[in-house]
């Protein structure tokens, strides 16, 4: 009786247990959620009345990209490239953007606004997943909670360029790309770049193997063949690390096991038998069809690639420093010693590094999701070595701290080191966005004359404009832009000399007039964004005829026979 009792009290304190762990999950999330709101409510409340915020905290040209996409796909299955003049059929196709404009359309919400309901599911998601993972890997709470904060608000060392920047460097910010790239960044993608975090699929690809292995089951790779092709038709390019990864793990378990680990080829087969087509249309697109050629060529105009491995200790901070410390110290080369799981993320350490420099001008995408095993790895190596380490230092200091007080203390110093980047991130939304200027508002005129031409223009057209505002034209009017965008614009820096020159006012009138043949310009667009690039008198062009007017923008229809 007394034995049936225990266990039943046993088992109600695991379900507690259990019930408060997933709490704290929550709390997280929520907590992450509101922190990372706060920027978008101050930019729509410090609004000032003759300008409109347009949603987007970071990159502009990406999202008003993504925006373009939304749209276009909202009222068909296929999108033409609106971010550039040249007439183009519509063959590009993205399931997150589809099902986002969709939606959308369904229930009403703007494209900012479901920009944000992306931020919700994705962070909930993602979050949610990764603790799934830490259950899996780790028995203890305490490291289950440490890895999970880890991957949570990953960061590294970019405060201390941000020290420089204030200190030595005359308000200039060394090497900004340390701070401001966002792939291993959980913080900075839950706040400006939810799309990332669809590294919460292929983490749960990674789940649905690691059980199906447990139980020896292949329908769990059916299930992961499954959200590894919904991965790809949203990112392709995180199929690479699908198949790296898996394969990498499959490798090192030969060599451990010295026998063919015939559940893992069963289930790389069948997940990439199902999961491959959108690999395949990609390729496809890309090599046949001129214009998405030339958009694949332009994607090293951003000139972000993955940091040299010294500069990834800046990028990823102490979690990576302690990752790799533990991987070094814990026998690396005893694969014999580990079981599946530390095999596991073992492989998915090793071979997400590798991968994060194939020659691809979108090495950098990489990044996503290595935070996890860093992690996870960084975590072990802080209960198996720095642990026992600062308790004996503590001991023969005879200083009156508990084993209790050193853990914790640790722990709470791990996550406060990497912590003020992300703050760094997160108030200097507020300084930018304080300035309320190009490129995260516009005029109120601006906004109400691509609202004229969403009425007027044909979905064919062509608009010129300055950069700053043509990157919006093909979201906000449904038209081409003949500036738009640093890789979806063909030929971008000709394009965007030319337009400097249009604006310039000593080009000479049949240059400009040239141009707008050339490219079959309907409409050009003249504001405060396009007289910052020169003072040219549009109303002198007897080749261009205002059609709209407000106090600060004008609309010129294009007369050119």
């Amino acid at each position: 009786m007394n034995t049936a009792a225990a266990r039943e009290r046993g088992v109600v304190r695991e379900t507690v247990s259990e019930v408060s762990e997933w709490w704290f999950v929550a709390g997280t999330i929520i907590f992450m959620l509101i922190l990372t709101s706060i920027p978008y409510l101050y930019a729509y409340l410090s609004a000032p009345v003759d300008k409109q915020f347009m949603g987007v905290l970071v990159n502009v040209p990406d999202h008003a990209q993504y925006f373009s996409w939304m749209r276009e796909l909202t009222g068909a299955h296929l999108s033409a490239n609106k971010l550039t003049p040249e007439p183009n059929k519509p063959v590009f196709f993205n399931l997150l953007w589809w099902g986002m404009g969709r939606i959308g359309q369904l229930i009403g919400l703007s494209y900012a606004g479901m920009f944000q309901l992306l931020r919700l599911i994705a962070t909930t998601l993602f979050l949610a997943l990764t603790y799934q993972l830490c259950t899996w890997f780790f028995d203890d709470k305490l490291k289950r909670r440490t890895a999970f904060l880890l991957v949570t608000f990953a960061s590294g060392f970019g405060w201390v360029l941000v020290v420089l920047k204030y200190t030595v460097n005359q308000g200039i910010l060394p090497f900004p790309l340390l701070v401001y790239i966002s792939e291993p960044n959980t913080f900075l993608n839950i706040m400006a770049f939810p799309h990332f975090i669809a590294a919460a699929l292929y983490v749960f690809v990674f789940y649905l193997v690691l059980v199906g292995q447990e139980k020896g089951r292949l329908w769990y790779a059916v299930a992961a063949g499954l959200v590894a092709l919904f991965l790809g038709w949203q990112h392709a390019y995180d199929l690479v690390l699908v198949y790296g990864i898996l394969g990498s793990y499959a490798g090192l378990m030969l060599v451990r096991d010295r026998r063919l680990p015939l559940y893992l080829i069963k289930s790389g087969l069948i997940i990439g038998i199902i999961s491959c087509w959108p690999a395949i249309y990609a390729v496809i697109l890309t090599s046949l069809d001129p214009l998405w050629q030339d958009v694949l060529a332009q994607f090293g105009n951003a000139g972000v690639y993955t940091p040299n491995p010294f500069q990834l200790i800046v990028l990823l901070g102490p979690g990576f420093l302690l990752a790799l410390f533990f991987l070094v110290k814990d026998k690396p080369f005893r694969l014999t010693e580990l079981d599946d799981k530390n095999l596991f993320i073992r492989s998915w350490f090793i071979a997400n590094f590798l991968l994060i420099y194939i020659p691809t001008d979108y090495q950098i995408h990489m990044l996503n999701g290595w935070q996890i095993p860093i992690a996870f790895l960084a975590t072990q190596g802080l209960f198996k070595y720095l642990l026992p380490w600062t308790g004996q230092m503590v001991s023969r200091r005879n200083w009156a701290w508990s084993m209790q007080t050193v853990q914790n203390s640790l722990i709470a110093a791990l996550i406060l080191i990497i912590l003020p980047t992300n703050l760094y991130l997160w108030a200097w939304r507020f300084v930018e966005l304080g300035r309320h200027d190009y490129p995260y508002y516009l005029h109120n005129d601006e906004i109400a004359a691509l609202a004229w031409l969403e009425t007027n223009a044909q979905p064919d057209d062509v608009v010129l404009s300055s950069l700053t505002i043509g990157q919006y034209v093909p979201a906000f009017t449904g038209t081409h832009a003949f500036l738009a965008h640093w890789a979806q614009t063909v030929d971008f820096y000709t394009k965007e000399d030319m337009v400097q020159a249009f604006f310039g006012p000593k080009t000479d009138p049949a240059r400009r007039q040239e141009v707008l043949a050339r490219y079959s310009v309907d409409y050009v667009i003249y504001g405060p964004a396009e007289q910052q690039l020169g003072n040219y008198d549009v109303n002198t062009a007897s080749f261009l005829q205002q059609v709209y007017t407000s106090p600060q923008v004008k609309v010129y229809k294009v007369q050119i026979p």
